[in-house]
Formats: structure tokens, sequence, C-alpha cells
């Protein structure tokens, strides 16, 4: 294959290194059942499947001198299907995050408590502009807060006089 100018998703050499090892492995365990080996180097399929991922063009607009859709969107669907490229995913997230002098697994997780509730159908106690929502079966007084003692004006928590 002659050379090319480099699309800014081409994997770098490092990043090569890391998962060559795997596809080589993948490659050697997956022969073809007609002993066809292909026209394309596997480093070349990962930057088609990666510029295709980045850009979002179809898969039928791949630029001319990347891989064409046929053997691109093969290997694309056999190591989606095989778990193959989660595992390339991992190893590119770990290198990342090890060279950034962090853990290659994160020890903690932060979780929106409102995206939580809104996951697990629990119902919203605020409306879109941060004013309190009644509660099922609670009266609400003028301006939407709840009615009852030391609420002027429906603003809760402000004692009148």
């Amino acid at each position: 294959m002659t050379e090319r100018k480099p699309y800014p998703s081409d994997l770098t050499d490092a990043e090569w290194a890391l998962i060559e090892p795997v596809l080589t492995a993948w490659k050697a365990a997956h022969p073809s059942v007609s002993g066809h080996e292909g026209n394309y180097e596997l480093r070349e399929i990962v930057n088609a499947i990666r510029y295709q991922g980045r850009t979002g063009v179809q898969w039928d607009f791949l630029p001319h001198d990347l891989p064409p859709k046929s053997a691109t969107y093969y290997y694309f669907g056999k190591w989606r299907d095989d778990g193959t490229d989660k595992t390339i995913h991992d190893l590119l997230r770990w290198h990342l995050r090890e060279r950034k002098k962090r853990l290659a697994d994160p020890s903690l997780v932060v979780l929106d408590t409102q995206s939580v509730h809104v996951a697990a159908g629990v119902p919203r106690l605020h409306d879109r502009q941060g004013r309190r929502q009644a509660r099922a079966g609670q009266e609400t007084g003028p301006g939407g807060g709840r009615a009852g003692p030391g609420h002027r004006r429906g603003r809760p928590g402000r004692l009148g006089s």
C-alpha cells in the first residue's frame, strides 16, 4: 500500500503497539475459509473504522485512500460481535489513564442524582426552572409552594410577619 497523508483519527504508533498483538492473535485464530489473507493491513482497517466513528461519515463514503467499506465493515462487524472492539477500547483507555498518571481503572464514580431518579422512574421534585413541584396528595399555595404555616406568598421557609 502506498503512503498516504495521515488523518487526525489515525492510530498513533504507541496505540498501534498496544493493539497489534490483540489483532494479530485474533487474525491467527480466525483464518479465512478460502485461505484469502486480505489486501489491507489491519492498522489501516482500524484507521478506517476510527475515521468513520470520528467523522460519522457513511461507510460507503470512506475516503478512497482508506480500505473500502466491504473490508472495513467486515472487520468492524466481526470485532463488535465477538468483543474484540471492547478489548481494544479497554487497552487504549488504560493506556491513556496511565499516561495521565491515573489508575488504569477508575476507583470512584460520580453520579448525578437527578439522572439516577429519572432513570429509575422517580418523579421529579423540581421543574426545569428549579421551582419545587407539589408531591402527590399535597396542595399548593400561591406561586406553587406548599401551603401551610410560615409560607408567605407561597415561598417555603420564609416566616411571615
